[in-house]
């Protein structure tokens, strides 16, 4: 099968470069850039130099690209607001199109536009974007022709809260969710908070109280509770290049056994979700470069709290990893094909 990325230039980009030009089951045909185009992807990214051969950036043009009678699959690695520019078009050509970006994520224009701080580009194609993370959503989505991959820190969190609240184990009032991610969260582009000397051996909070994420968040946590869930949300920058650890605090309303065999029922067939045993805590050190998301539990007897610690790779996992995951299901490949 034939695939294609729009707007490869960035960490996500880059990342489904390596890992769809290595995929037993397609083929990467096309890399746009528009910043890039002409030039050799090799020359851009030497270290996948052995995967890419001649491949060349060419210009990122929404009708043209849509018109490529050859590419059945095209990634999505924009900013928000830019995506649904290709999606629409890729969507009414007959093209399925897997969206890294946010514009599909969220249930509703109003708060697309209190998170973004603009208008819904698309508002007609939401009912069309299905919200996928392959380890929670039912299979109806694999019909669907444009889909909405979630964001990195809302998988760490919803990868081990979702299963719990669906089984009525954790309160859904008063979570707790504080997550650190690594520099490359925020993307390939100059600015001096971003800078080595700013970053090294240096971490903060940022985008307190309201960052982006909490609506994605919310609305997913929501669903899963049959409740509003309203929680505090606190990232945080951390000095390492990827990765993300995230610990969340939460009520808890069974047993720890109970969490644990929840966990263990909903992730028994899953290849990329590890639970690791109650007092062995999830390390970013031993998930980046993977698909994978490592999880545990402790409860605290003294305040009566379910502690849940969770790691992702932030560009794996997160974003282009999970993206190709959700492809290989849609197409019958190997869940784990160019994967591992």
């Amino acid at each position: 099968m034939k695939t294609a990325i729009i707007g490869a230039s960035g960490y996500s980009g880059e990342e489904l470069v390596r890992l769809l030009s290595r995929h037993p089951n397609v083929e990467l045909t096309a890399v746009t850039s528009r910043s890039l185009a002409g030039r050799r992807v090799a020359d851009q990214m030497p270290a996948l130099r052995h995967l890419v051969g001649e491949l060349t950036f060419t210009a990122s043009n929404p009708a043209e690209l849509a018109a490529h009678g050859e590419i059945e699959t095209f990634f999505l690695a924009l900013p928000h607001g830019v995506a649904s520019e290709f999606a629409e078009p890729l969507y009414q050509a007959g093209k399925t199109v897997i969206d890294l970006s946010a514009d599909f994520r969220l249930g509703s224009t109003s708060l697309y536009q209190s998170s973004y701080d603009q208008p819904h580009p698309a508002p007609h194609l939401l009912e069309a974007a299905p919200y996928v993370v392959p380890e929670l959503a039912d299979n109806a989505w694999k019909t669907a022709t444009l889909i909405a991959c979630p964001g990195c820190y809302p998988t760490s969190i919803q990868l081990p809260l979702v299963p719990l609240l669906k089984a009525g184990l954790v309160h859904p009032s008063g979570i707790i969710i504080d997550s650190y991610s690594g520099v490359s969260g925020a993307g390939k582009k100059v600015a001096e908070n971003f800078i080595y000397c700013e970053r090294n051996e240096s971490m903060k909070a940022y985008s307190l109280p309201g960052h982006r994420h909490v609506s994605e968040i919310e609305e997913q946590l929501s669903k899963a509770a049959f409740a509003d869930c309203i929680v505090q949300f606190s990232p945080h920058l951390a000095p390492m290049t990827r990765g993300i650890s995230t610990t969340i605090v939460a009520r808890i309303k069974a047993s720890l056994d109970e969490v644990y065999a929840c966990w263990e029922k909903a992730y028994a067939d899953r290849p990329f979700v590890s639970v690791l045993p109650s007092g062995t805590f999830p390390d970013t050190r031993h998930v980046v470069g993977t698909n994978r998301c490592d999880l545990s539990a402790v409860h605290d007897p003294r305040t009566d709290n379910l502690v849940i610690s969770s790691v992702i790779d932030n560009l794996v996992k997160g974003a282009s990893g999970q993206a190709v995951q959700i492809m290989n299901l849609k197409y019958g490949f190997q869940e784990t094909a160019g994967l591992l």
